[in-house]
């Protein structure tokens, strides 16, 4: 039977909304759609660009917990309501995944709340000893 895990990252949204920030599931790890909120303190900047940092630094975590990194992801979702703010968001994005090129995909959509100008999506494979 394979091992199956919520990883919670302490967003009130989690538990408002009924869902984990990732589960582990085998070697799989599912990271949910994460906003550039600073779960600490349910603050969220302005800025598009240090809002994909805090998704970024807020993967980790889940990734981290889940005992895989950024090295691990397979697929990466960007959403964004405005198109424009996607190439802002590069340089912090490439950081992180160049190395890795996973596959990936890019849309622009509407976000639950009107101050998040991202949300970035992850599916990830551990590595097997």
């Amino acid at each position: 039977m394979t091992e199956r895990r919520a990883i919670l990252g302490g967003s009130t949204f989690e538990e408002h909304i009924g869902y984990a920030r990732a589960v582990m599931d085998g070697d799989w790890v599912h990271v949910s759609g994460t906003t550039g909120f600073d779960y600490t303190t349910m603050t969220i900047p302005d800025d598009v660009v240090e809002q994909a940092r805090q998704c970024l630094r807020n993967i980790e975590t889940a990734l981290t917990e889940a005992r895989c990194g950024f090295a691990d992801v397979v697929r990466v979702r960007y959403l964004l309501p405005d198109r424009a703010d996607f190439e802002p968001c590069w340089p912090v994005l490439r950081r992180c995944f160049g190395p890795v090129r996973p596959a990936a995909t890019m849309l622009v959509c509407g976000l639950a709340d009107p101050r998040m100008r991202i949300e970035i999506e992850v599916y990830a494979r551990r590595a097997t000893a």
